[in-house]
């Protein structure tokens, strides 16, 4: 019992918090106001500590990569299992929406107040790979154009050879006292999350119940099957029995950390104690779950086409024309890609769908109403889809 204990403590801990947090929610919804900063408190710790995470991780990895082609062979069964992913999801949504079609869904006349942001999109590509300055690249929002320079620098290191030996040694010890840190900060998880809990439930819980509970029944419905279902078959598929028992035996602290934040960015330093736990390497776990954060959400995938039909019912066009399908289908990939691993960061990828198919602007306010209300599942499926994504490539890249 003691060894049990000591095992699970963490999440037993975390379990409390956000029970405590639900509680509260429900039953004293003014007083959410004043815990809600021990929330912000501990997430804007976990912000302001993954960031450097990041680059030191990720750099870290390619730098000591022994082998070129090794690199180059995880990179390419990353894509390939990131991209066959976020497809699998998004077809499983429209056999969905296919089988339950929804009824009785119809426009909103509020006005959102984040609708767009009113740049070219020439200024929107440059913006999500390239920062103009140095100190930008150490924010969560522009974590793209972060992971590109830690990739420019990894590889600049490895070609350094002998005298880059320091730098690598540099970026080896700040990866390690990163990890530490963020281990402190995690002890404080149960209050700071059980406190961001409470303000979930007590905002977004009554409007579950309201107007979008048709569409937003069916994504929870679909969502947590794909959770469980597809995620077990993934893990299969990466080593068998074993792997499915070793991903539900450490995904539970991951899983926790995603609903009660709402952010792929926060869920990740509990993803890479997660990889640890399982066993894939550091130099898979290290490059595919912080690029995966970015690049890499099955939820997202899944909330896309769920919007894409909710706004075609509104106008009454058929979503299932052949060609509005692949349109989807593409539009996913690149709202996978674009949707940054913070809270409602998919608003771009909203604007994008509604400008691809000429929608009417009614439709937006809808669209981004269920991105909203369907964050906290999707941010499960977007972050701890990462640890069996690096499970699978590690069943095909031994390092």
């Amino acid at each position: 019992m003691n060894e049990v204990l000591k095992n699970y403590s963490g999440i037993i801990l975390l379990l409390l918090g956000i029970v405590a947090g639900s509680i509260i929610g429900i039953t004293a919804p003014g007083v959410v106001e004043y815990i809600k900063p021990l929330g912000d408190i501990f997430l804007n710790l976990l912000f302001v500590s993954v960031v450097p995470l990041v680059f030191f991780a990720v750099s870290n990895s390619i730098a000591s990569l022994e082998q070129q082609s090794k690199f180059g062979k995880i990179i390419l069964v990353m894509s390939f299992t990131f991209l066959f992913f976020i497809l699998t999801a998004a077809v499983f949504t429209i056999c969905a929406v296919y089988l339950f079609p929804v009824s009785g869904v119809s426009g909103s006349s509020e006005i959102v107040s984040e609708a767009a942001n009113e740049d070219s999109w020439g200024n929107r590509i440059v913006s999500f790979f390239t920062v103009g300055e140095f100190t930008q690249l150490f924010s969560r929002q522009n974590m793209l154009a972060l992971l590109i320079f830690s990739f420019m620098t990894g590889f600049a290191a490895r070609k350094s050879g002998e005298k880059g030996q320091p730098f690598r040694v540099f970026i080896a010890s700040g990866y390690e006292v990163m990890k530490e840190l963020l281990l402190l900060i995690m002890k404080l998880a149960p209050i700071g999350l059980g406190a961001y809990f409470a303000y979930q439930v007590a905002t977004l819980g009554p409007q579950l119940f309201g107007f979008y509970a048709k569409p937003l029944g069916l994504y929870y419905i679909a969502g947590i099957v794909y959770f469980f279902v597809f995620f077990s078959l993934y893990a299969f598929m990466a080593n068998g029995q074993k792997g499915i028992k070793s991903f539900w035996g450490n995904a539970v602290y991951p899983t926790l950390t995603a609903l009660s934040t709402c952010s792929s960015f926060a869920t990740m330093p509990a993803n890479l104690q997660a990889a640890s736990k399982i066993g894939i390497p550091n130099s898979i776990a290290n490059l595919v779950i912080p690029i995966g954060t970015t690049l890499h959400k099955n939820g997202s995938s899944m909330s896309s086409i769920i919007k894409i039909y909710v706004a075609f019912l509104i106008i009454g066009k058929d979503f299932f024309d052949p060609a509005n399908l692949l349109l989807a289908l593409g539009i996913t990939v690149f709202v996978s890609i674009v949707a940054g691993g913070i809270p409602n960061g998919g608003y771009i990828g909203e604007m994008l769908m509604i400008s691809v198919y000429k929608l009417p602007q009614e439709a937006i306010p809808a669209v981004m109403i269920i991105g909203t209300l369907v964050d906290p599942l999707a941010t499960v499926l977007n972050a701890v889809g990462d640890i069996v994504a690096a499970m699978f490539v590690n069943r095909f890249v031994k390092v």
